[in-house]
């Protein structure tokens, strides 16, 4: 099964600092065909104005992932940390049995990201804040672990069986990812315009795919993908 979800049919919330879309039910958006996606909870696709941001708030039982687009997102915590990710890295926040944040973009321009949601295996546990660079060169032509509970994976550390991966794609070529028929799948360009089997999508246009072993996606434009690979 591969659906595409078009930018155009998201769930959309304009509050001025922040322009947000949602890929699954949140905050006032709700369609109950697109709650989650297996484990995957949320995928929201923000841009948040030059010196604005979230202020701090409590989150917990939640593995919160931060893919930022353009720009860079500010973070501190209840925990002591403190980290600027700046476009193409990734943070990760493991909410664990309770923490407080506030992600704030104190750069001079626009921060657009992705921000994923994943439900943990398990609830409760000591919360975990981490952020690594993935250089876009690295994930040229293949997929490359950026957040991941699958033992083996260089990747920030999140406890979910799930993995969150990226990759470059010229336009012209191709790239496979092999999964299992029971897996969930949830791929977003960040940038240009693919193709999987007779499916085209468009830039920050969802796919939701399940019973596939493998999945290929050809560039239609030079392209930045972002997937989720979820029990």
């Amino acid at each position: 099964m591969i659906e595409l979800r078009p930018f155009n049919t998201l769930g959309a919330a304009n509050h001025g600092w922040l322009d947000a879309h949602h890929h699954f039910s949140f905050a006032s958006y709700h369609d109950p065909e697109r709650v989650h996606w297996g484990a995957l909870r949320v995928w929201n696709d923000d841009k948040i104005q030059a010196g604005t941001g979230f202020p701090a708030h409590p989150h917990n039982d939640m593995e919160i992932i931060t893919y930022v687009r353009t720009g860079a997102i500010t973070h501190t915590d209840s925990m002591g940390n403190e980290g600027r990710t700046k476009a193409g890295d990734v943070q990760v926040m493991s909410a664990g049995s309770g923490v407080r944040h506030s992600e704030f973009n104190r750069e001079d321009e626009d921060t657009t990201l992705f921000q994923i949601w994943i439900i943990p295996d398990e609830r409760g546990g000591e919360p975990y804040w981490g952020a690594a660079q993935f250089p876009k060169g690295d994930r040229s032509g293949k997929f490359v672990a950026l957040a991941s509970g699958r033992g083996g994976d260089d990747a920030l550390p999140i406890r979910a069986n799930a993995r969150v991966l990226g990759a470059t794609v010229k336009a012209g070529e191709s790239v496979t990812y092999d999964a299992s028929a029971d897996r969930h799948l949830y791929l977003v360009p960040a940038t240009g315009k693919i193709q999987i089997e007779d499916v085209e999508a468009n830039a920050r246009d969802g796919i939701a795919i399940t019973q596939k072993d493998s999945i290929t996606i050809t560039a239609l434009e030079d392209s930045e993908l972002v997937l989720v690979d979820a029990a």
